[in-house]
């Protein structure tokens, strides 16, 4: 069972009565099936008509739903043959940001993502998916090895933001990060980048200057943290609802913005409840992006990704 949100709690009810059911039920004197498929059907429509309707702070805490699928759950997945890449070649390796070579349903590619790891360890060891310079240099690298050998450079974006600690800015934070969206801009190869849970400040630009940008239905990508946004204007993190409401956070405004291209759907309840599903979804997206692009010139995929960012915000 998922661990449910705050606004899950009427849903989270209903699978409680159901589990004591079944409990009481487990040694078959009772005959519970028909109460249970009715609780059920009852919960399954809730679920559904919740979903329907989120919230953009509803959203916002969808995507960062612990038990999303994550970068090491997307690698496997969606690719074969994955390499994994590891150092700047300057000072070290950032965790944070993965990447390597690896075979997409036949296609050799570069892939490059955030990883922020799914227990109390692992998050530490990736440092809750905040890359430091190391990181976007390596991404650098990375996006270098793809334009030489002529790869196809796909990114996986879901970040809270790039780290903001002192070490972090002393070792160039600002310029790692202008850096790689110059890559990405510069790259002849086809790009696609996906925001698969949050899309947070440059630091997933960064990684996300694309020629085309796809996006979970209930993932998030701003320019700040809704609750970064509410301190700064309210001086309380207490209104990060309404930061996250004028802030047009969610993939549905993106899209009518045109900052994005394409929205992938999710299995209904988001796609920490069924990990696959949003996966399936998540390759033939991709794979159709790929074929779009497939045709282009170096200098037409430079062209069309220039052209795409400049008319952003242009009414």
């Amino acid at each position: 069972m998922p661990t449910f949100l705050d606004f899950e709690k009427p849903i989270a009810e209903l699978q409680g009565r159901i589990d004591e059911l079944r409990e009481t039920a487990a040694d078959g004197a009772v005959d519970i099936d028909a109460e249970v498929n009715r609780l059920q059907a009852k919960s399954d429509k809730l679920l559904r008509d919740t979903f329907a309707k989120l919230s953009p702070w509803q959203k916002t805490q969808v995507a960062r739903h612990p038990e999303r699928p994550h970068f090491k759950d997307y690698v496997a997945g969606l690719f074969d043959e994955f390499v994994p890449l590891a150092g700047d070649r300057a000072f070290g390796d950032d965790r944070a940001i993965l990447g390597g070579f690896a075979r997409f349903r036949g296609r050799r590619v570069v892939v490059l993502g955030h990883e922020k790891g799914d227990d109390t360890a692992s998050r530490l060891r990736h440092n809750f998916g905040m890359g430091k310079p190391e990181g976007y240099r390596k991404a650098i690298r990375l996006m270098g090895l793809a334009d030489r050998f002529g790869l196809p450079v796909l990114t996986l974006v879901d970040t809270s933001g790039a780290f903001p600690g002192m070490e972090a800015e002393e070792r160039g934070q600002a310029g790692a990060i202008a850096r790689s969206t110059e890559a990405a801009l510069a790259l002849g190869v086809p790009m696609v980048a996906a925001v698969v849970g949050e899309g947070g400040s440059g630091g997933a630009v960064a990684l996300a200057a694309g020629n085309r940008v796809l996006m979970f239905e209930h993932a998030v990508y701003s320019v700040i943290s809704p609750e970064g946004c509410a301190s700064i204007l309210w001086r309380t993190a207490d209104r990060a609802a309404d930061a996250a409401e004028a802030m047009k956070v969610t993939a549905q405004d993106l899209k009518a913005l045109g900052v994005i291209d394409t929205i992938i759907p999710e299995p209904v309840g988001g796609a920490h409840r069924y990990p696959a599903g949003a996966i399936g979804a998540l390759s033939t997206a991709i794979e159709g992006a790929l074929n779009e692009l497939a045709d282009q010139s170096p200098d037409d995929l430079r062209r069309g990704r220039r052209e795409k960012f400049l008319n952003m915000g242009r009414g």
